[in-house]
């Protein structure tokens, strides 16, 4: 089992910048994909950014530029930097963590609301 728990949601301005903590805690060698996704009010839940074990990255369109997902060596965080943000980015964000490479994430965590203020 792996349990996950964000932290550094909250409220910023437009254009503003906060940094997302996800720690891993518990069987973190069976991880081998971490992501990052959020849920606006009325919206489905949809992906922002994921790294692997070896670091390999990829971003929605939506936050490419602006959002940059890391991670801690050995693999127990995971960052998610995210700056010039907009209104639209408000949401409440989750951790996600999976075993394999490819399809549904397998950990999920509570989520950290992201407020951000025009």
């Amino acid at each position: 089992q792996v349990q996950l728990v964000e932290s550094g949601g909250g409220l910023v301005q437009a254009g503003g910048s906060l940094r997302l903590s996800c720690a891993a805690f518990g069987s973190i060698f069976s991880i081998n994909r971490m992501a990052w996704y959020r849920q606006a009010p009325g919206k489905q839940r949809e992906l922002v950014a994921a790294i692997t074990r070896s670091g390999r990255s990829n971003y929605a369109d939506f936050v490419k530029g602006r959002f940059t997902i890391s991670r801690d060596n050995p693999w127990n965080t995971v960052y998610l930097q995210m700056n010039s943000l907009k209104p639209e980015d408000t949401a409440v964000y989750y951790c996600a963590a999976g075993r394999l490479y490819v399809g549904a994430y397998d950990y999920w965590g509570q989520g950290t609301q992201v407020t951000v203020s025009s």
